[in-house]
């Protein structure tokens, strides 16, 4: 016989990748990454004898979808695989990994790259053998066609309940409460706040414009749709503007309609305002949108727009305009005017081409210190880097909600029988999805317009050193970033009818905060 000990096995270091689709419970003792990864453990010490160890790098992604492979987590786990810190990738369930059957084919040819095995603890399997590979495939092939199947189902219903005229979910609107002593919602009058909303529309009808309306609905003391959520919150309840007038005058709910996408429905539930009378106020807004100043050309700009506040209310005064006979007349106006009415603020609107002169004609006499130029310059390059910084920092914020929202979606339509709830859910899910896209959309075009809008630091030097010669010469975007790097804030003080400019206070002490004599 022989004595031979026998060879000791090849050692397999094991990683362990725990994730969770929302970071509901994350904050937990012991959460569901927890949880994944001891039942993880304790199926590599199962498999000691076969030379498996422990990778104690922690690989959790808290609060990500299983949509996609952006996650941090995943990507450190990557990294360490190309590197060959790793031999076996072990998870909880297939899903833990993956999803998205294109994305796993990913994930798996990069292990199949690098000699690196994958198991599941909980479906018995791990890809060093075909048959396990053959089984994962054809798992993750009907996972993800129920998934779709189940969202293009849910999709369907909420499309056909709109077509009934049912109310698919959201938040409630003034004139009407929401009625769930029965298996699906319905809208039910309020008659207090149908009368309410009657005379918002008949307002309207009156003064042909919105600002009127918010003054009026103000001194009644009228306020948005106050409701309770499912905890007890208090909701709504805010005073009216502009912005929640307008949305309360073209919704079309208020007509027995119910909106799906472009597409209108007769409504179950009953009307608050006759057809014809919402027709009327649609187009008295149409009318009054046509004629707004903001469809003037763009060339009309104000150059300081994001400079000048208004100093009783402490916040901006916006550029407006408006033109009577073909002469464009451009003056600034304080927010809260705008929004609550002439009434909420004091502070008079100033004429934009004035106050606009005094500004540049100060800026002209201190753009001949050389060491003001210097620091414009250096201000120029930080300014323009924070700027690319906090919107880059909002896009990877919006990027991340959109991973969760998809999550949160993919995992409500997983389930077995989705009820009225879960239905309501996604659709509300959804809306927020919309919203943080054409978010990210609009941060995408504001980096896109910094990278093509920006001034290098020599045509902001030779700007200043010919600065009455090059000025006329730069459009009106191109004087507003000017101003913008020299200027923090510019108040127009109407007791002694001063303007106060206040410039930057980094590098530039030695100027001091002048008034000029308009």
């Amino acid at each position: 016989m022989s004595n031979k000990t026998p060879p000791r096995p090849k050692t397999i270091r094991c990683a362990i990748y725990t994730r969770k689709s929302t970071e509901e419970g994350l904050d937990q003792q012991f959460n569901s990454l927890d949880a994944q990864r001891e039942a993880a453990e304790a199926y590599i010490r199962s498999q000691k004898c076969e030379g498996w160890e422990i990778v104690y790098d922690r690989y959790d992604d808290g609060g990500f979808s299983g949509g996609n492979i952006e996650r941090p987590a995943l990507k450190r786990l990557m990294e360490d695989i190309q590197a060959g810190k790793i031999d076996c990738v072990v998870v909880y369930k297939v899903d833990r990994l993956s999803r998205s059957l294109l994305d796993f084919a990913r994930v798996m040819e990069t292990f199949d790259k690098f000699n690196v095995s994958f198991v599941s603890v909980t479906q018995h399997f791990n890809t060093t053998h075909s048959m396990g590979r053959l089984t994962l495939n054809i798992l993750l092939s009907f996972a993800q066609f129920e998934r779709e199947i189940i969202g293009e189902r849910i999709r369907d219903k909420l499309a056909a309940q709109c077509r009934r005229g049912q109310w698919t979910g959201g938040y409630p609107v003034l004139g009407y409460d929401v009625d769930r002593s029965e298996r699906t919602p319905k809208l039910v009058i309020n008659s207090e706040e149908a009368i309410q909303v009657r005379r918002i529309f008949s307002l309207y009808l009156e003064f042909k414009n919105l600002m009127p309306v918010v003054e009026e609905l103000d001194k009644r003391g009228w306020k948005n749709k106050l409701w309770h959520s499912k905890k007890g919150l208090p909701k709504g309840g805010r005073e009216f503007d502009k912005g929640s007038v307008h949305a309360l005058l073209t919704n079309p709910i208020y007509c027995g309609k119910i909106k799906h996408k472009t597409d209108l429905y007769p409504g179950q539930h009953q009307a608050i305002i006759d057809d014809e009378t919402f027709q009327r106020v649609q187009a008295q807004l149409r009318d009054n949108s046509f004629n707004r100043g903001n469809r003037l050309p763009s060339k009309h700009g104000g150059l300081l727009k994001g400079l000048i506040r208004c100093p009783d209310c402490n916040v901006a005064m916006v550029h407006n305009m408006t033109k009577r006979n073909s002469i464009v007349y451009r003056y600034y106006t304080c927010v809260r005017a705008i929004k609550r009415g002439r009434q909420s603020c004091k502070h008079p609107s100033l004429p934009a081409g004035e106050i606009e002169a005094a500004v540049v004609d100060q800026v002209r006499a201190v753009s001949r210190d050389t060491r003001l130029r210097d620091e414009i310059i250096r201000q120029a390059i930080e300014g323009i880097q924070q700027g690319r910084k906090e919107l880059e920092s909002q896009q990877t914020q919006l990027t991340r909600q959109l991973t969760r929202d998809h999550g949160e979606v993919q995992q409500l339509a997983l389930e077995q029988r989705p009820n009225n709830s879960v239905v309501y859910r996604i659709a509300d899910v959804q809306e927020r999805i919309e919203e943080a896209e054409h978010q990210l959309a609009k941060v995408n075009r504001q980096l896109l317009d910094l990278e093509k809008q920006e001034l290098t630091t020599q045509e902001i030097e030779e700007a200043f050193i010919d600065f009455d010669r090059i000025w006329d010469a730069l459009t009106t975007r191109e004087k507003s970033q000017l101003l913008a790097l020299l200027v923090s804030k510019v108040e127009f003080d109407q007791s002694d009818c001063t303007i106060a400019i206040t410039f930057h206070a980094s590098g530039i002490e030695t100027l001091e905060q002048q008034s000029l004599e308009v």
